[in-house]
């Protein structure tokens, strides 16, 4: 049905490329390139027998014109952005230039100073539009898959969506006193940046890790979670109809907090450049070097994680709550695709979306999130693909 460019060669690229060859008849062929093109070489070399003709190239996705150069010699229907999200910007110019659909998991993001919007990527809108392309944005989980859950709440059971509670838990264990499970370095960003909700038309901003909940959680049970902002509220919050608060939580050990705030303090968590013998070098990016690579810890990890939403609203003038959610295993993914379940639940639907777009149920020319596209297929994808979700109409409610 088509071809598919995928730029990046971590954890989550490698999930992409495993599940883009189980769907051949979809992916007929792909082309995965990266700045190191031996972590390209490495993750082909574990793939099974496919019938997706696969290959590998180099490319640095910060420059344009190689992106494009790229492009055009591998001749691809979409390209799948599992980069980095500072590079956001130079592979949607390349996708311009070459008339190539674009998707992604992340919003782009300066490199020099957090800020976790979309302005950037919508400003590509009218763009897109002209050329006649799709452009996806925030094909992962969250963002992503919460978005479609929200989609597909606010399409089968409310006439209105008053509240939503994201919930992200990981009660994984990869036995390492300090990890991440994705990028360190936006990890990390993510967690030291100020809270952040909508609530009554209106942004709440609070110190970090400063509101904190117990939540029950399916098969993983209770868990710790803590307010952070997150990049789909601010997407969700203008196309969720009668939104009138979101959130979003994520679960983390009081192991792991006490580690990260002894690196707060002693500044290795900074992005700001410091001097370092005669060079300037940032201190998260050091950081970033000397922890263990994401994509190492899938044989060590174990546990499940569970991400889901909890809603709230009216249906047929009467208050209704319902809970949608995924549960995930660390071993059985790592035993599927060779991969932990962080970026197991990131690359599936990083494919699912792109196979959206491939099929032309997601084919509108313009830069969209998830949830402005109908949710059906999308979610029939994840139950067929790896991801199943279940639902409760009786869930706990976050005060």
């Amino acid at each position: 049905m088509g071809k598919a460019l995928i730029i990046g060669a971590g954890g989550v690229s490698n999930v992409v490329v495993h599940k883009c060859c189980q769907n051949s008849d979809i992916f007929e062929e792909i082309c995965l390139a990266s700045r190191t093109i031996e972590k390209c070489d490495a993750i082909v070399a574990k793939l099974p027998e496919t019938k997706t003709k696969v290959s590998t190239a180099k490319v640095d996705a910060d420059n344009t014109d190689e992106v494009i150069s790229l492009i055009e010699k591998f001749n691809p229907d979409i390209v799948i952005n599992v980069a980095l999200p500072y590079q956001d910007l130079t592979i949607m110019d390349a996708c311009l230039a070459t008339g190539v659909h674009y998707m992604d998991t992340a919003n782009y993001e300066p490199p020099d100073v957090p800020k976790f919007e979309y302005k950037w990527q919508w400003a590509y809108r009218e763009r897109f539009e002209k050329a006649g392309l799709t452009a996806l944005l925030g094909s992962g989980f969250d963002p992503g898959v919460t978005g479609v859950f929200c989609a597909y709440a606010q399409k089968h059971y409310f006439d209105e969506i008053h509240y939503i509670d994201i919930v992200d838990a990981n009660a994984g264990d990869h036995g390492y006193p300090f990890a991440t499970n994705f990028n360190p370095e936006i990890n990390i960003r993510e967690i030291t940046a100020n809270g952040r909700y909508f609530e009554n038309d209106d942004w709440v901003e609070i110190p970090p890790m400063s509101m904190k909940k117990t939540y029950d959680l399916p098969q993983i049970g209770e868990k710790d979670i803590y307010l952070l902002y997150h990049e789909e509220l601010e997407s969700l919050s203008k196309n969720i109809k009668g939104i009138k608060r979101i959130r979003f939580w994520m679960t983390f050990s009081e192991k792991y907090l006490t580690h990260l705030k002894v690196l707060e303090n002693v500044g290795m968590t900074s992005i700001e450049p410091i001097d370092f013998e005669g060079q300037k070098i940032s201190p998260l990016h050091f950081l970033k070097a000397v922890l263990p690579d994401p994509a190492s810890l899938g044989p060590r990890t174990k546990g499940k994680t569970n991400i889901g939403c909890v809603i709230q609203g009216i249906k047929d003038g009467k208050p209704k709550t319902y809970y949608v959610y995924n549960v995930c295993d660390h071993q059985e993914a790592y035993r599927e695709v060779g991969s932990q379940a962080i970026s197991y639940t990131t690359g599936v639907p990083a494919m699912i979306g792109a196979m959206m777009i491939l099929k032309g149920l997601w084919k509108k020319p313009g830069v969209y999130n998830v949830e402005e596209f109908d949710p059906d297929p999308f979610m029939e994808a994840l139950n067929e693909n790896g991801l199943p979700w279940q639902e409760s109409f009786d869930p706990i409610l976050l005060d």
